[in-house]
């Protein structure tokens, strides 16, 4: 079986030789998406999937490691941080999304796609078992709609979340905006796999939810929908509304992200001034 730190080597050459992690963007050139994505690994049996279950969390929808591979021992997150100039991009203009950003949303979603895809290739090839639940055909997902006090909501029932599976392998804590920041920030996207090889789990060294949260309030501020608040955090509603104008008019890319670049969590976990 690869070691941890084989399987780290093995993995960082999949992501650097996929195709796709630089794209020519209209006004900007030959742009790099990507940067070299954070690891980590948690065990399968970690009580928090079993907790997740809860409709307060994710919902029962949400499948064990062992519900979507039987021989699961591993779970492993990968942050990949969107580039600097993808983010840099973004910075400006408060009222629309930059195209670099909706070019690393669309396009570096097909990317991580790619790099899924040769992981578990290499996996395989290796004679490991293993599975990745976003792109399997068994995932799903479903908007349960509640009112709060910020006004009538949803709460997403998926059979698989990343930003939390990416909590449980210790990347990082969730944000004001429900983003998840990491040592890298919070400006980028999650992919995860599922092995039946057995690694030690790196240890989560924080021990609250919102812990690396700073609570500036700079995402509220920066958020064009007006779907965040310091009382209520992100209205789930009123951002998929400005999405959907973003879509309309952008098609076929979306997205937005101003809660994630130009504050302070954007590329760093910021200076801790307490949490809750």
């Amino acid at each position: 079986m690869l070691t941890k730190n084989i399987f780290i080597e093995k993995t960082r050459k999949v992501f650097e030789d996929c195709p796709g992690n630089r794209v020519d963007i209209p006004g900007s050139g030959p742009t790099l998406l990507f940067d070299s994505p954070l690891i980590g690994f948690a065990s399968a049996e970690d009580d928090l999937f079993r907790k997740y279950k809860d409709e307060k969390i994710i919902g029962p929808m949400f499948m064990s490691p062992r519900e979507w591979l039987p021989e699961a021992q591993t779970v492993v997150s990968f942050f990949l941080p969107f580039s600097e100039e993808v983010r840099t991009s973004n910075r400006e203009n408060l009222l629309w999304p930059s195209l670099p950003w909706l070019y690393g949303r669309i396009e570096g979603q097909d990317f991580i796609r790619v790099f899924a895809n040769g992981l578990q290739q290499t996996m395989k090839d290796e004679g490991l078992q293993s599975c990745v639940p976003w792109i399997d055909s068994r995932f799903k997902r479903q908007l349960l709609e509640y009112t709060g006090g910020d006004g009538d909501n949803f709460h997403v029932n998926s059979a698989w979340s990343e930003r939390h599976v990416a909590y449980i392998c210790g990347l990082g804590t969730f944000g004001l905006s429900r983003g998840l920041i990491t040592e890298a920030g919070m400006a980028g996207r999650f992919t995860s796999i599922i092995l039946d090889a057995k690694y030690e789990p790196d240890r989560r060294p924080y021990s609250a939810t919102y812990e690396y949260c700073i609570h500036c309030g700079a995402c509220v501020r920066r958020c064009p929908a007006g779907a965040i608040t310091m009382e209520y955090g992100k209205n789930n509603v009123k951002c998929k509304q400005f999405l959907d104008m973003v879509k309309e008019k952008e098609n076929p890319r979306y997205g937005c992200g101003k809660c994630q670049a130009g504050v302070p969590c954007e590329f760093r976990r910021p200076e801790k001034r307490g949490f809750r």
